[in-house]
């Protein structure tokens, strides 16, 4: 029987509710971004700064505090704050950008997603706000002057949460029907002594008027929208949005606040000392409050941005309450039932993740997957880009420096993006990035596969997918390259689907792999520079893990054979044949496109694995690992001797082969064998997995790596001394530490040591380190790999753990064991400590911080604590998934 969640997720998906038209789609960052920014030199972060934010409309997309809006952004809610000593209104939150923090852009707040559904009927974020004036001045200045082998200087080091003087600001949503939203806003004093604060629920219009369009520049909105104060039920106050595109809708606050309007456009006369057209403006609100100017506000209660002005005074430990609702009908008695929706929908919500969670699960466990699943959910975002437009600049904007058609991503002017979309951290990075999107659909295939298949759907379409099949990467580059994922992410999505609910989404599957097909062609034409399946790709997400930038034309000229990109085009090809035969099941004609994949994953395996390119393999036989092999002008080939994650990804190209179905497939598995039989050169001579060779219950196993090499590599990756850390496996060997790499090259020593924090060079803006930190993705393919060769070798092939260790374990309980390491940095442990909040006591001991979880980009490699972006739910959002195998 479905629960009511499910109920909203089926009426969406038959389109007879448009449940999520409505959501969390407000970014947490639109300023610094590439969209908004029309520089000659391509400077982002100082084109389009924090300290404009507040003053200056933005062209491509709104950004708040807890904020929703419809899926087109025509209209937003968020909440604004001021504590009566802040010098600006507290609208956005606020971070370093990628100048100012001593580890790159940063966001210097304390917020945390504790709810949301699938279709946002209820959601729930909490944000921590000083009393005291908040530090934006401190911040920077401490930063800067400290360098990449220090830590970063939080808000919580500056004391302003000393005593408790904050106040804890919870936003509830929940939806009455589709176009019928509930809001509720809770502020407690945290702190021991009476203390002021202003609450400031927001409204307002996405600015489509100014930019010189008749009709917008999607040619969607012919007038220019409004609201309007209307007279409102006793008790309450009431205003009216008018949209041409969206209709017409309600806001109605209770208590009877006063209710502020200005326009959404920019203060010129502030920013740019031009002398605005008229005198309300996006600021208003702030020099209104903070500055007494009550001038700043619309007298005839219109414009097209406005706000609810509650202000209150609360004795430690007190607390104040105020309801909202927004609606696309007129209330008499827009409250009677606000109470009641709120809590049947929690309710509602507390039912869909019950059915959806192990009943095993302790309450700390199940805890960390609902923060983790919500937090994916409040990552969604209103994505909008169309690169044309951007490079040409708008009629109404200055003209756009000479050479600006030239500019970045100018070779993607195809693209044009106008969706909801998942971000890896929706302040620190609020952009798609291709291979984490594929990642964040695995927990979100958990709670919503609908929403899951359509973002990887979107990727592929040919608004986003260049025309040559490459992927678009992230808005920085788009044509950077990532590590080719989506076909794995495809059939996890397809698998996880068919498995929680019965249902196997042949067409999603068909519509993805003929996509692929295209992609897949793109990555052999351009990134095996040689012909001869070994390939490059760059940096491929890795960032900094190699001894030189692998993003950048080779030092001394030459160039690079990457091993992580060779292991990563022998995974796709394994994905390719998986896809291909699954629907080779309904439809055999797939069953020889599988042949072709097959075929090349043997040649990429025997290229990678044998001495057939200059007597030089990837696989150093007297070390026992894979290397990248550095190709110089004068055709010496150099093997770049670091041992990390580039030498463990050939254990993730490895599939398994089930009797059964190939059975099912008896074309398939005939070609298969005749290759064996016919070509010779590619027969097993020790290079790779013998498929010929049955495993346990008669499964066949297509793999780079042989038994033989399994067992070397498995040596290092368990290696406490190497990469096996309390907490997962490391990006880099722990060995580099006291013996760092070292290469003369171009006239230049280069040197990669082991870094288990953060970064402590600037290389790719010194926010991103896998020079030894732990990170979930690779991680969790690690453990999939491990699932798999158990599969075929069964309960007979055992390892040390860890290495040098007479604690001897099949594959699948390594996997096991590193599944638990990973989870147990969000777990309390037996001193009620979680591993992620490191040596921060605040969140160690205080039960006001304690059980509210973030999910960082990455982690320490030798203690657990979490790094880098500390929203990023994205691939850190895998943890839900870890939870539920280990539980089910």
């Amino acid at each position: 029987m479905k629960n009511a969640e499910q109920g909203r997720l089926l009426a969406h998906g038959t389109r007879s509710a448009n449940w999520k038209k409505w959501g969390p789609y407000v970014s947490e960052r639109a300023w610094g971004t590439v969209r908004e920014d029309y520089s000659a030199d391509g400077n982002a972060w100082d084109f389009f700064p924090h300290d404009h934010a507040r003053s200056r409309a933005y062209r491509w997309g709104e950004d708040g505090l807890a904020g929703i809006c419809d899926r087109c952004q025509y209209l937003c809610l968020s909440l604004a704050l001021w504590n009566g000593k802040d010098p600006i209104l507290k609208e956005r939150l606020f971070g370093l950008n990628g100048h100012e923090g001593n580890h790159g852009e940063d966001v210097k707040e304390y917020y945390f997603y504790l709810d949301n559904t699938p279709t946002h009927s209820y959601m729930k974020i909490l944000y921590k706000y000083p009393q005291a004036p908040f530090p934006y001045s401190e911040l920077v200045q401490e930063n800067q002057r400290r360098g990449p082998l220090d830590f970063e200087y939080e808000l919580c080091d500056t004391g302003v949460f000393n005593e408790n003087r904050y106040f804890d600001v919870s936003v509830e949503y929940a939806k009455a029907d589709p176009e019928d939203i509930l809001a509720r806003i809770t502020v407690i004093n945290r702190g021991p002594e009476l203390a002021e604060c202003h609450i400031m629920p927001t409204l307002w219009f996405r600015n489509t008027w100014s930019w010189g369009y008749d009709a917008g520049p999607m040619n969607d909105v012919p007038q220019k929208p409004f609201l309007k104060e209307i007279s409102g039920p006793e008790g309450s106050a009431a205003v009216m949005a008018e949209h041409p595109a969206a209709g017409k809708y309600f806001l109605y606050a209770d208590k009877a606040p006063l209710m502020l309007f200005t326009e959404n456009e920019t203060n010129n006369e502030r920013l740019f000392d031009i002398e605005n057209a008229q005198p309300f403006v996006k600021d208003a609100f702030t020099r209104y409050l903070v500055h007494d100017d009550r001038r700043a506000v619309s007298p005839d209660q219109t414009g097209t941005k406005c706000a609810a002005h509650y202000q209150v005074r609360l004795e430690g430990g007190a607390s104040q309450t105020f309801l909202l609702r927004l609606c696309n009908q007129e209330k008499d008695q827009p409250f009677a039932d606000g109470k009641e929706i709120l809590e049947r929908r929690r309710a509602e919500a507390d039912a869909f993740y019950e059915a959806l969670m192990p009943q095993t699960l302790s309450p700390d466990a199940a805890n960390i997957s609902r923060q983790a699943l919500a937090g994916m959910l409040w990552s969604k975002q209103f994505y909008y880009f169309d690169i044309e437009q951007w490079l040409l600049g708008d009629p109404a904007m200055a003209p756009v420096p000479e050479g600006r058609v030239r500019a970045r991503n100018s070779d993607w002017a195809h693209l044009q993006n106008f969706d909801i979309i998942s971000m890896p951290d929706k302040w620190e990075y609020p952009w798609y990035a291709s291979w984490d999107l594929a990642f964040h659909c695995i927990p979100l295939a958990l709670v919503d596969p609908a929403f899951a298949k359509r973002q990887l759907e979107l990727l592929a379409r040919e608004w986003y997918m260049h025309p040559n099949g490459q992927l678009p990467a992230y808005e920085w580059s788009f044509g950077d390259v990532n590590p080719p994922v989506h076909a794995w992410a495809a059939m996890q999505v397809y698998e996880l689907e068919r498995e929680c609910s019965g249902r196997a989404d042949f067409s999603f599957l068909e519509s993805i792999y003929h996509k692929m097909l295209l992609n897949f062609t793109w990555w052999v034409n351009k990134k095996d520079a040689e012909d001869n399946n070994i390939f490059q790709g760059g940096f491929l997400g890795l960032d900094n893990i190699s001894v030189f930038d692998r993003s950048q034309p080779v030092p001394a000229g030459g160039h690079l054979d990457q091993s992580d990109a060779t292991a990563w085009m022998g995974f796709y090809c394994l994905n390719m044949i998986k896809m291909a035969l699954s629907l080779a099941e309904t439809n055999p004609v797939y069953q020889s496109t599988a042949t072709k994949f097959f075929e090349h994953f043997l040649r990429i395996a025997r290229a990678m694995t044998a001495e057939v390119r200059h007597g030089m393999s990837l696989w150093d036989a007297e070390d026992g690992f894979f290397y990248d092999a550095l190709h110089l002008p004068d055709n010496r080939v150099v093997p770049l001797k670091v041992r990390s994650m580039v030498g463990l990804m050939p254990l993730i190209a490895v599939e398994i082969l089930d009797a059964a179905l190939l059975d099912r497939l008896p074309d398939f598995k005939r070609r298969m064998l005749w290759f064996f039989e016919n070509r010779i050169y590619l027969r097993d001579q020790g290079h790779m997995a013998c498929v010929k060779s049955p495993g346990v219950g008669e499964r066949r196993i297509l793999s780079i790596v042989t038994r033989e090499k399994l067992i070397s590599i498995l040596a290092y990756l368990l290696d406490e001394a190497e990469f096996l850390s309390p907490y997962g496996i490391r990006s880099l060997s722990k060995v580099h530490e006291k013996q760092p790499y070292r290469l003369a090259i171009g006239g230049r020593a280069q040197e990669i040591n082991y870094q288990p924090a953060e970064s402590e060079s600037g290389l790719f803006g010194g926010n991103s380190n896998w020079r030894g930190p732990i990170w979930f993705p690779v991680n969790f393919l690690i453990i999939e790999a491990l699932q798999k060769y158990h599969l075929y070798y069964g309960d007979e092939f055992k390892v040390a753990f860890p290495t040098g260790s007479d604690r001897m374990l099949t594959l699948k309980e390594v996997a096991g064991e590193l599944s638990s390491r990973l989870i147990c940095l969000f777990q309390q442990d037996a001193d009620g400590r979680r591993p992620i909040f490191g040596g921060n006591q605040m969140f160690q001991k205080d039960p006001g911080w304690r059980d509210l979880l973030f999910f960082p980009e990455y982690f320490h490699g030798d203690n657990g604590a979490g790094l880098g972006a500390g929203h990023q739910t994205g691939w850190t959002g895998l943890v839900a998934e870890l939870i539920r195998q280990q539980n089910s």
